[in-house]
C-alpha cells in the first residue's frame, strides 16, 4: 500500500479505543529466566540495577541467550547499566524480563546515562526535525521520534497538525508517557495526542492498556498538509500512525515523472501517490487500486478534498492487474506500493514470491519505455536482495530495467548502522525497457 510504514495488512487494525476492552487487566505471574545468584568476579563494583552480556552485540534488541546474571531483582521497565563479559561498561537500555527481548539497548558507550538523558534524546529527536531537516517548510506532518534510532526503543511518535500519534512497544516507555507527552507537546506545539499499544505486544510486555497514562479528547479525523496537498488522518480507520509520512520525499519525486502520463497506482492506500500525481505531476489519468475498502474511501475523501478526478478501485492488486494484461491495457506509468509480505524469518521465502509475483505482473502493465516504480516496506529484506527480486521479476518477463535509482524514507525515518532491519523502507526507481 502506497505511504508505507514498517509493517502493513490490507486489513485495517481497530482502533486503540476499540482495542483496549481485550487487553489483559493485570500483568501475568512470569517464572524468573535469570539469576542473580552468581555473580562475576568484580562485579560488586558495577553501578546498579546492571545487566550482564555474554556476547557482544550493538543491536538494540538483545534477546535471553546473549544475557548472564544479573544485579538482583529488578523492576520491569528498569533503566539498566550494561556490562560486556570482560567487565567493562557497555551502555545502558531498558529491562523487561517477561519481554521476549528482555533488554532493550538505547545508548553504547562509556558513560552512566541517566533519566535526564533519555529526555534530552526527545528534545534531539525534535530538533532534528525542525531545526536540521527543517520539514515544517514544506509539512504539518513528519515523524517525531523514530524509536531505535532516536535512542528511544519502543517509540514511534508522529506529528499531524496539532495531533501527536504515539506506537509504544515497550513496557519502559509506557512507564515514562506522563513525563514525556507533556514535554512532546510543548516541544512540538501540539495539544492533542493518540495512544496505540498492540495487543499481542501489551501481553508480552505486561502493559496494561486499561491505565492511560495520559487521557486525551477523543481524537478521530484531522487534516494534514504536505507539499501543497491536504489529506485527512483517520485514526480509527488508518494503518499504524494513521499516515504514511515515510512516502513523502517519493510522492513528490514519482509526481516529477509522470506529467502527461497516463498512471496505475496498485495498492494505493489513501491515496497519496494517486492524488500527488495528479496534482502536483499533472498526470493524465490515475487509476488507483486497493483491497481495502475503508482505504478507498480514504483516498476518495482526499481526492474530493484536492478536487481531483481518480479512478478508483476497490479491488485486489494481483487480480486486477491479472485483468489488465488480459485486456491488452498498459499504463506510462506504475507504482507497487504493497504491504509488509515479509512478516518473520520464517515467512521470508513466501514473501519473496510474493514480491516477485506482483513485480512481473506490475510490469506486464507498463509500456515499453515508460516509467516503473517499485516499493517494499519489508525490514528483513536487505536493498540488494529486493533488488534482485525485482530484476529477476523482469528476466522471467523478457524485460530489462534502466535502474534510476533506490531511495528510502525521509530523514525523519533515520536507521541505526547497526540495526539494518531499520532500514525497512526500499523504492527502485526504473524505466521498463
Amino acid at each position: 500500500m502506497n505511504d508505507s510504514s514498517a509493517s502493513r495488512n490490507f486489513r485495517p487494525k481497530p482502533s486503540y479505543k476499540d482495542r483496549r476492552t481485550t487487553a489483559p487487566k493485570h500483568r501475568p505471574v512470569v517464572k524468573k529466566k535469570f539469576s542473580s545468584a552468581s555473580k562475576p568476579e568484580g562485579s560488586e563494583t558495577w553501578l546498579a540495577p546492571w545487566v550482564e552480556l555474554k556476547y557482544f552485540t550493538y543491536n538494540p534488541a538483545v534477546f535471553p541467550r546473549m544475557l548472564g546474571s544479573i544485579s538482583g531483582d529488578i523492576a520491569a521497565g528498569s533503566l539498566v547499566n550494561v556490562y560486556d563479559k570482560n567487565g567493562e561498561l557497555f551502555g545502558a537500555g531498558f529491562w523487561n524480563e517477561q519481554s521476549r527481548t528482555p533488554l532493550r539497548m538505547i545508548y553504547h558507550g562509556k558513560d552512566v546515562i541517566s533519566e535526564q538523558t533519555l529526555d534530552k534524546a526527545l528534545v534531539n529527536a525534535v530538533r532534528l526535525r525542525q531545526e536540521i531537516l527543517r520539514l515544517e517548510e514544506s509539512t504539518n506532518a513528519y515523524r517525531v521520534l523514530h524509536g531505535d534510532s532516536d535512542g528511544i526503543g519502543g517509540l514511534i511518535v508522529d506529528k499531524y497538525a496539532d495531533v501527536l500519534s504515539l506506537e509504544v512497544s515497550t513496557l519502559a516507555v509506557w512507564q515514562r508517557l506522563k513525563r514525556w507527552l507533556p514535554m512532546l507537546h510543548k516541544l512540538c506545539g501540539t495539544r492533542r495526542h493518540v495512544i496505540q499499544v498492540d495487543e499481542g505486544i501489551a501481553r508480552m510486555e505486561g502493559i496494561n492498556r486499561d491505565e492511560i497514562p495520559v487521557p486525551s479528547e477523543s481524537v478521530r479525523l484531522v487534516k494534514i498538509l504536505e507539499n501543497g496537498i491536504t489529506y485527512e488522518v483517520d485514526f480509527a480507520q488508518g494503518h499504524k500512525t494513521g499516515f504514511f509520512c515515510d512516502q513523502r520525499d517519493n510522492r513528490l519525486k514519482f509526481a516529477s515523472l509522470v506529467k502527461g502520463c497516463k498512471v496505475l497506482d496498485l495498492c494505493c492506500y489513501s491515496g497519496g501517490f494517486s492524488i500527488a500525481a495528479k496534482m502536483l505531476g499533472e498526470a493524465e489519468s490515475v487509476t488507483a487500486v486497493d483491497l481495502d475498502e475503508k482505504a478507498i474511501a480514504m483516498a476518495k475523501r482526499n481526492a474530493n478534498i484536492n478536487h481531483q478526478r481518480i479512478e478508483f478501485v476497490h479491488a485486489d492488486a494481483f487480480v486486477y492487474a491479472r485483468q489488465m494484461i488480459r485486456n491488452g491495457r498498459l499504463f506510462d506509468a506504475v507504482l507497487l506500493d504493497p504491504p509488509k509480505f515479509i512478516i518473520g524469518r520464517d515467512g521470508y521465502d513466501e514473501g519473496i514470491k510474493k514480491y516477485n509475483d506482483l513485480n512481473m505482473l506490475g510490469l506486464q502493465c507498463v509500456r515499453p519505455g515508460g516509467i516503473f516504480v517499485t516499493c517494499s516496506c519489508s525490514g528483513l529484506l536487505s536493498p540488494h536482495d529486493f533488488e534482485q527480486a525485482v530484476i529477476k521479476a523482469a528476466q522471467r518477463q523478457g524485460r530489462k530495467l534502466q535502474i534510476l535509482g533506490m531511495t528510502g524514507p525521509g530523514g525523519d525515518h533515520p536507521y541505526l548502522s547497526t540495526y539494518p532491519e531499520g532500514r525497512y523502507l526500499k523504492v527502485l526507481w526504473a524505466i521498463a525497457l
